[in-house]
């Protein structure tokens, strides 16, 4: 029996994914195909994304010569000396000639068409010289691959160096070559003979070429102005269905008063009267139910409250079933997995057709609710969902998943561009908070897709006030230096506020994950917007939307026309607002812990922005008490006689900005985003002195902010690039790798395919490294599971058709014939990055964090040694709280909700017995 794989003990993971346990999607009801079956296949998800995603080749095609040399080809050598300068001279002047005939000498793409058909064909010896001499080029570099499957990790250097070959070849007018015969051995036909130079012929290949260059660059401009355009649009149709919606539940628009609509909201009913209340057009649903002559106080109040709680849940229930009924990816905010998509992992259909509409529909619901949270996070889903619909027109970013990345992170910036009207901030977020990995042309172009979207938004004018946002204000009137301490103190409030809330969700969460009595998530969303009206209706603070709270808290009082809440009204500075606010605030705390992370869509960070303006306008209103009652105390001496000195606005603006640093942990993104909204460059220095106290104070508590947070807790493998958040334990890689007495490795020759499809059924593992003989255990590669899986598959059904006991191997094999043989060189890594099992751990991990990597094998003088993995390293830098109990659970299920490492795990892992990190955890996944 041929040798096919060497097991040298208990083996661990060996290629990047995640557990398909903790893969939202695998839940019942969503209609998700097995994601153990590599050839499943989804008609209502299908896209380009599933499509074999090669260098240049189709894999149903078993001729393999088309792959690029990576090989640098030796210069010709020239005479030195005196006589080589008339060489020079003559090549000098002759090359404005030779440019003309340039198209008579294939380029390199045309050239790859002389190479052997076959890897066997003409494989020599480097040296050799006659007819087929030259070594095996075609055979080398980071191998063929098919689609990335469900929840694993891509490979940035090779989608990079795919991009750079597509780039060459449109450089050289070609494609990269392909054949159409399956089992030929003969060359293809030689190219057309050249044809004589014309000033016409040159000219023309020139001119095409250049357009096609063009058009090949500007396909992401398409991509982006198309995003901004519709994020822009779709943005605008949120806001006015939301606006109707939060209004319906409070009364409607009279068809029979001034010509109004039952579709209009309380804003575009009463549009053209500065006070709201004197509105003839809207009638309140208690004044419908008992007529406006009619009925008590007490009487409307029930009335109307009953309504306003039956339908803030049927809008909470019909977002949940939305969800769970269409795309279980549309909840949450989105950005904790979109952070884990740019980093190099793969979701499919989290940025589908369905999650978009999905995702657009519930918001309105979940927002219009009254519950306590917003659409400005998930309107960053949205426009990435925008966008990955219109990557899908461009197969040339479609099929990169690289690229495809940079466009999303270009993106993404639109979201919160249209969500607070601030473009400039929503560049600054996308850098500071969603990317990971920024060039420079990402910024630009996230520059123009939020500019593109602001200005449809613009248009649109959802608000009718010419306003981006509902909250946008502006402040006629400057800060003084007593000020800053007030904000200091809104600051240190800030951070405190958000330690305590990212610890109260989490356990929330926690709990929430691990008690098994609790009902449905619909059953749960219908449960807490139940409460939510319950408590909210009484306060009429918490009542309003977030939107309309948070414009009234930032709006200064001499600037004000609808004081709908009361806190410009005489004698509203008063004792019982500072109690009223601060209530509210102490309750939408305790509401937005337990509704962020139902199974709706959700942002955190609006509701964050109106508990800190609260806090904040509670100060501002002490401030102004104190400095009314005392106006000759020393500090309030720069004050001027005639102008208000305090503006509570103010401080609520600047509440609203520190206890947003405190919960997300962002710092200049949130400065740009509060003085755009604002737009007062003056109160720039009290933001960024608050929301730099905040962070600090929130630092004190974690370093990971909420959306850091729930990625841990959902078990993304996202390497976050800040050590600060993730440290590194000082400690060699060879105490954390699965060492080779832990893998299964396959050796390059001694193979049939049956036997690989034994391994492969046998053995779990993503990927297999490749070695000389078990002696020597040389590392000569490594190779995927899906592409030994897919070349397996595709070798036994025709054209080939070749029998289970058709002889493999993964080394030159001079005298196999191969027409009867399997040649798995080509789909096999011939180049994986390699580190000395003696270096330290940060350097293994720097090259996860810096480059994107998979994998890392470990050799010394060649001979393998270990393997790591980026699952292996998540487990490291998220510490023992994270890693797998090691009683209870069944080898290959993922970390339980709340686990935490047995006594000893750190000694067990570093001791003197180095047992592997992934034989403790037993993942197989990666």
């Amino acid at each position: 029996m041929p040798i096919s794989a060497i097991n040298y003990g208990a083996s661990s993971s060996s290629d990047s994914g995640a557990s398909a346990a903790h893969d939202p999607a695998n839940r019942p009801g969503d209609g998700n195909s097995s994601a153990d079956d590599p050839y499943a296949h989804d008609d209502a998800h299908d896209d380009a994304h599933d499509e074999l995603d090669l260098l240049g080749d189709d894999p149903l095609q078993p001729d393999l010569s088309s792959p690029f040399s990576f090989k640098r080809k030796q210069k010709p050598r020239h005479i030195t000396g005196f006589l080589s300068r008339p060489a020079r001279l003559i090549s000098a002047l002759a090359s404005p000639f030779a440019s003309r005939a340039s198209h008579d000498i294939p380029p390199p793409a045309q050239r790859l068409g002389s190479l052997p058909t076959h890897p066997h064909d003409n494989d020599t010896h480097p040296g050799a010289s006659g007819p087929g001499a030259g070594p095996d080029y075609h055979a080398e570099g980071p191998g063929r691959r098919v689609a990335y499957e469900d929840l694993t990790a891509i490979d940035w250097i090779f989608e990079y160096t795919k991009e750079r070959q597509r780039q060459r070849a449109l450089h050289h007018h070609t494609t990269p070559h392909r054949t159409s015969s399956p089992s030929s051995s003969s060359p293809p036909p030689p190219p057309p003979p050249p044809t004589p130079p014309t000033s016409q012929s040159s000219t023309l290949p020139a001119l095409l070429s250049h357009i096609r260059r063009l058009l090949d660059a500007s396909q992401v401009w398409v991509v982006l102005i198309l995003s901004g355009l519709a994020v822009g649009a779709l943005a605008a149709a949120i806001d006015v269905a939301t606006d109707w919606l939060g209004d319906i539940k409070h009364g409607f628009c009279s068809p029979s008063v001034d010509g109004g609509r039952f579709y209009l909201s309380k804003t575009a009913c009463c549009y053209g009267y500065d006070d709201e209340a004197i509105c003839a057009g809207w009638t309140t649903w208690g004044e419908a139910f008992a007529g406006r002559r009619g009925g008590g106080g007490a009487g409307l109040w029930v009335v109307e409250g009953a309504t306003y709680l039956v339908l803030g849940v049927t809008f909470a229930v019909a977002a949940a079933v939305l969800v769970r009924e269409f795309a279980v990816y549309a909840r949450h905010s989105g950005i904790p997995e979109l952070k884990t998509v740019l980093g190099g992992f793969i979701m499919k259909r989290f940025l589908g057709v369905w999650t978009l509409v999905t995702k657009s529909l519930g918001l309105v619901l979940a927002v219009a609710s009254g519950m306590w949270l917003g659409k400005e996070g998930p309107l960053v889903h949205v426009a990435c969902c925008c966008a990955n619909l219109f990557i899908k027109l461009f197969p040339s970013i479609n099929n990169n998943e690289a690229r495809k990345r940079e466009v999303l992170s270009a993106a993404a910036a639109s979201g919160i561009s249209v969500a607070f009207g601030s473009p400039i901030g929503g560049v600054l977020f996308s850098l500071e908070q969603l990317s990971y990995y920024f060039p420079d042309k990402t910024m630009w172009q996230s520059f123009v897709c939020a500019m593109t979207a602001a200005m449809v938004l613009q248009a649109f004018d959802p608000f009718r006030s010419g306003k981006l946002v509902l909250y946008q204000v502006t402040y006629s009137s400057s800060w003084h230096g007593f000020e800053l301490f007030p904000f200091i103190i809104l600051g240190i409030l800030g951070g405190i506020y958000g330690g305590l809330f990212i610890k109260a969700n989490m356990r929330v969460a926690k709990w929430r994950k691990s008690a098994s009595w609790l009902p449905g998530p619909v059953v749960q969303v219908a449960v807490v917007a139940c409460l939510t009206a319950l408590i909210n209706y009484p306060n009429h603070y918490m009542r309003a939307q977030n939107s309309d709270l948070v414009s009234n808290l930032f709006s200064e009082c001499s600037q004000t026309l609808d004081d709908r809440f009361g806190l410009c009204h005489e004698g509203a500075a008063s004792a019982g607002t500072i109690i009223l606010l601060l209530f509210a605030a102490v309750l939408a705390f305790f509401l937005a812990a337990i509704t962020f992370g139902l199974q709706i869509p959700a942002g955190i960070i609006l509701p964050t922005m109106a508990i800190g303006a609260l806090t904040g306008r509670a100060v501002g209103i002490i401030m102004e008490i104190w400095q009314r009652n005392h106006p000759a105390f020393i500090a309030f001496r720069s004050c001027e006689p005639d102008i208000p000195c305090i503006t509570p606005g103010t401080y609520a603006i600047i509440g609203a900005a520190a206890a947003l640093a405190g919960v997300t942990r962002m710092t200049v993104s949130i400065v740009v985003i509060m003085f755009e909204l604002t737009g007062a460059l003056t109160y720039v220095l009290p933001i960024m002195v608050a929301v730099m106290l905040s962070k600090w104070v929130g630092d004190a508590f974690s370093r990971r902010g909420i959306y850091e947070s729930w990625i841990r807790f959902n078990e993304y493998p996202f390497l976050d690039l800040s050590e600060e958040t993730t440290p590194i334990p000082d400690m060699p890689a060879s105490q954390i790798m699965t060492r080779i007495d832990d893998l299964v490795v396959l050796t390059a020759a001694g193979h049939t395919v049956a036997s690989l499809a034994a391994i492969l059924d046998a053995h779990p593992h993503r990927g297999f490294p490749v070695i000389s003989d078990p002696r020597d255990a040389i590392l000569l590669g490594y190779i995927s599971r899906a592409e030994l899986a897919y070349t397996l598959h595709a070798a036994t059904r025709p054209p080939r058709a070749l029998p289970p006991e058709t002889e493999a191997f993964f080394a030159h094999q001079p005298l196999a014939d191969p027409r009867s043989t399997l040649d798995l060189r080509p789909w096999m890594d011939q180049t994986p990055l390699t580190l000395p099992s003696r270096c330290r751990l940060h350097l293994a991990v720097s090259y996860f964090q810096k480059l994107g990597l998979r994998y890392v094998l470990f050799v010394d003088r060649g001979v393998l040694q270990g393997l790591l993995t980026k699952k292996d390293v998540w487990y490291v830098l998220n510490g023992a709280e994270e890693t797998r109990r090691t009683s209870g659970m069944q080898e290959g299920e993922g970390l339980g909700a709340g686990a935490t490492a047995p006594p000893g795990f750190w000694s067990y892992v570093t001791g003197p017995r180095r047992r592997p990190l992934s034989q403790l955890a037993g993942y197989r996944s990666l």
